[in-house]
């Protein structure tokens, strides 16, 4: 499989390493039409030829690439000349969107507390909206407890001034206090021992809890919530930290929170005697989750230890950020994939076929009882909020809805045919299939390790970090199929095709996936990097 280009002599300047290495792994092509779950491209002789597409747009066109519905509707706005730029006026389209939202999350979590909706372009800026709020909302918890310290402190003073208590022994010994026969100096004193330790305690950034293999995005504040190290350490001093947690490992939460807790101290007056109290201190900004980790391998959330962290964040009041960005929308047979394992968020984000493959479009959406209206003000983004967009979401949000949520169940019974598929290649090839994990229309296909692979080919994409590309490249130039690896786990290929894929095209990925397993099994690393040649 070949591919000419008249621009081929022109100078690459539109990320021109990253076209390298799409070259040497077979995957540089150039996708002429969309259409359904098929790409298409051109040979040497300018024929087209149709891709399966297993990429799916990273869960992007779960409804197919221009769905006829989407792309006409899309066209009739534009006819119109819908508003595209209307900021600061009324927008009773997004208002629609967002009670729409509301309501089939109401349906989904049996619960009817609404969510408020701030919108976006891009799951990455989603999350950076969420995690904004979220500290907008530490920020002013910090202030009331502030107050509430600054109360307790001027009720000691007085109470020492006027005779009613003293300073008790015990308090001005933990804080370092010579306990003065003036006892409105050992007050002043401990007030003032107090205020510079929790000024120290208030100046340090917030902290972010996530899990290990998560995925949020690349901009400045969400790479720091990303667990790969080669994304996130580069930038390490521009954002905000993150302690990441192994998956269903309670104990480590545990751990995490005993090492990094902090209190504000104050004082009291009981009994005629001023001491020391304690107030916890909200060090953790949010817990940011994936129901189904995209970019980590396709790791699926157990329901069990969505409970640890929902009873975990609750203890200590740690606001839950779910990130539905690849897994939501409809791809695991619900709109939200953490309302199948019972995890409830303060935080939504939504993105990817929310725009129907043609709109850039996302949402954060933030539980009632956290909302910070002072938010609307002080975060906003031009392209937010649209007619065109706001009205494409709705059409999707109808697509998915139609027939009693006849999309919702497509996509589970695609899901459980394309997981067919995966299990077999499994059963087959246990020496090389190391595991198949996934809901829906999210799977993936984990291979064992090839950095001691007998093929010299083999050790060397392994070492690589190319690996799964490799594969991928295979499949694209003799089966024709287009899937790529997960990003933070490359021996994992990940499958999200439309739930228009047909029966045909899950044989066809079949038959390239055991062409490759067979490939593996011979060590035949020759071939499977002759693509990349």
């Amino acid at each position: 499989m070949t591919q000419t280009s008249a621009a081929a002599a022109e100078r690459e300047l539109a990320e021109p390493y990253l076209r390298q290495v799409l070259d040497t792994a077979g995957l540089a092509v150039e996708y002429v039409r969309a259409e359904g779950n098929t790409l298409y491209v051109r040979d040497d002789d300018g024929a087209e030829f149709p891709v399966a597409d297993f990429a799916g747009g990273y869960g992007s066109v779960l409804l197919g690439h221009h769905h006829p519905e989407i792309t006409a509707y899309a066209r009739q706005l534009l006819a119109e000349h819908t508003p595209i730029h209307a900021q600061f006026s009324r927008h009773p389209y997004a208002n629609r969107l967002a009670a729409e939202l509301n309501r089939i999350i109401a349906r989904e979590l049996a619960d009817d507390e609404p969510y408020y909706a701030i919108f976006g372009n891009s799951g990455a800026e989603a999350v950076e909206a969420a995690v904004k709020h979220a500290e907008l909302d530490r920020g002013m918890r910090v202030s009331e407890l502030l107050g509430s310290v600054d109360a307790g402190l001027a009720a000691a003073r007085a109470a020492v001034a006027d005779g009613s208590a003293t300073v008790h022994g015990e308090a001005a010994a933990r804080l370092g206090v010579a306990l003065a026969a003036d006892g409105d100096e050992a007050v002043r004193l401990l007030e003032a021992a107090i205020r510079r330790r929790n000024d120290e305690i208030v100046a340090s950034p917030p902290l972010f809890l996530a899990l290990e293999g998560g995925f949020h995005g690349k901009l400045a504040g969400s790479v720091q919530l990303t667990h790969n190290e080669g994304y996130r350490l580069p930038f390490k001093s521009l954002g905000a930290q993150a302690r990441f947690v192994p998956q269903d490992s309670p104990e480590d939460l545990n751990a995490v929170h005993a090492r990094e807790r902090r209190v504000l101290l104050g004082l009291t007056t009981e009994n005629g005697r001023v001491t020391v109290t304690e107030h916890e201190f909200p060090v953790f900004c949010a817990f940011l989750v994936e129901p189904v980790q995209g970019e980590g391998g396709i790791r699926v959330l157990s329901r069990a230890f969505a409970r640890e962290i929902q009873d975990f964040c609750a203890r200590i009041d740690c606001p839950v950020v779910v990130d539905e960005i690849q897994s939501g929308m409809g791809r695991t047979g619900a709109l939200l994939a953490s309302s199948r394992i019972g995890l409830r968020g303060d935080y939504y984000t939504l993105a990817k076929t929310l725009g129907g493959g043609i709109a850039k479009a996302s949402v954060m959406l933030v539980r009632e009882k956290r909302y910070r209206r002072d938010f609307e003000i002080v975060h906003s983004s031009t392209f937010a909020k649209d007619s065109f967009s706001s009205h494409i979401a709705l059409k999707v949000l109808e697509l998915l809805e139609r027939d009693g949520g006849a999309a919702y169940r497509r996509a589970e019974e695609r899901g459980a045919a394309l997981r067919s598929k995966l299990d077999a290649l499994r059963a087959e090839f246990p020496d090389v299939v190391a595991d198949v994990r996934g809901h829906g229309l999210m799977q993936g296909l984990e291979f064992h390790d090839q950095s001691e692979a007998s093929s010299p080919e083999l050790r060397q994409i392994a070492a690589s970090g190319l690996f799964g590309y490799f594969l991928a490249g295979h499949l694209l130039r003799r089966h024709r199929v287009r899937t790529f690896p997960t990003a933070s786990a490359v021996g994992t290929l990940r499958f999200e095709p439309s739930i228009y894929v047909t029966d045909s095209e899950l044989g066809q990925l079949y038959a390239g996936l055991h062409d490759v397993c067979t490939l593996l099994r011979k060590q035949a690393g020759d071939e499977l990097t002759a693509a990349g040649r």
